[in-house]
């Protein structure tokens, strides 16, 4: 998805040359790397906003690129750091740091453009049927925006900074993290929070599962968790013995069985749901000129046959086995 918080933190998390773990398959999607990218909900999919080549849009599998699309008609520069997929995948939302824009995956045409004045555009995201966007800002502010019927919602459950965002399929609810320390699931008809979610720093990713059965929130030092949405009691807290560790995106499986994140240190990791156990982890190749060798992984999801996907910031979407349990 978004890389705002990824960038400055690669160095430090990448530590020494780590070599990649050998993938099922690998394509090259962008030649001179990636700002963003998401993978849809069924696997799919894969949205990447090119560094010189604009957004492109590929059916993951085929050779022939599906759309491509320039965020502004006319302009030949991209600046797009934020992408996601509908879960029906039907639309996807880009934004750059000032306006979004909506498009259909079957058509390939924009159906809006948007932009936003009073504060800098955070994270984005897109609920089925393209019915709802949310668009998290710097100010705190979080728009609730339905571009067919116009209704527009104005979150001020936070204090600072939005970090991350997301929605449920069916527009519903809105999950979202900033550095107030608090992660909130709100309610998009009323603007109700319904559960809070404490931290002790920034809250810096959170996921909603698309079966409505958990949500993912993770802080900028070692607090990441799994909630039950119904109680908004903890499920599991992800084990690792990092000091720090930032992700870039989060998805569950649809079995509710496994989280995969992505992060900014070339790492992908699969986690047990129920007790926090991480199961597998791969790290994906960088760039062949980035030096040093480093990679953003922005998209991670699950595939129909049974393995894992990534796209990174060196412009490649792979495909990855997990390992026997």
């Amino acid at each position: 998805m978004s890389y705002s918080l990824a960038l400055s933190l690669v160095i430090i998390l990448n530590g020494c040359s780590i070599p990649e773990t050998q993938p099922i398959d690998r394509v090259r999607h962008v030649d001179e790397g990636a700002y963003a990218a998401d993978i849809s909900p069924k696997g799919n999919i894969v949205v990447m906003s090119g560094v010189n080549n604009g957004i492109d849009v590929w059916r993951i599998g085929a050779k022939a690129l599906m759309f491509s699309w320039q965020h502004q008609e006319g302009d030949n520069s991209n600046s797009v750091t934020n992408v996601h997929i509908s879960a029906d995948e039907r639309y996807v939302i880009t934004s750059d740091r000032e306006a979004f824009a909506l498009w259909s995956l079957e058509s390939g045409e924009p159906e809006g453009f948007w932009r936003i004045d009073e504060s800098s555009i955070r994270d984005v995201a897109v609920s089925n049927n393209g019915k709802a966007v949310l668009v998290g800002r710097s100010n705190g502010t979080i728009m609730y925006f339905e571009p067919r019927s116009g209704r527009r919602l104005e979150f001020l459950g936070h204090t600072e900074k939005i970090n991350s965002i997301d929605i449920s399929p069916n527009g519903r609810y809105a999950l979202s993290g900033g550095n107030d320390y608090v992660g909130l699931l709100w309610d998009t008809k009323t603007g109700q929070i319904i559960h809070r979610f404490e931290h002790n720093t920034r809250v810096t990713k959170v996921a909603i599962d698309d079966l409505g059965r958990y949500v993912f929130t993770a802080d900028s030092i070692r607090q990441s968790q799994i909630w039950n949405v119904q109680t908004g009691e903890p499920v599991s807290t992800l084990q690792y013995t990092a000091r720090q560790k930032i992700f870039t995106d989060a998805v569950f499986s649809e079995d509710g069985e496994y989280l995969i994140t992505g992060s900014p240190a070339r790492r992908m990791n699969l986690w047990r749901v129920k007790d926090g156990t991480m199961v597998a982890e791969w790290r994906v190749a960088p760039r062949e000129s980035s030096s040093p060798p480093t990679a953003v992984v922005y998209g991670v999801g699950f595939s129909k046959d049974g393995s894992v996907l990534s796209s990174s910031s060196s412009g490649y979407t792979a495909t990855w086995s997990i390992p026997q349990q």
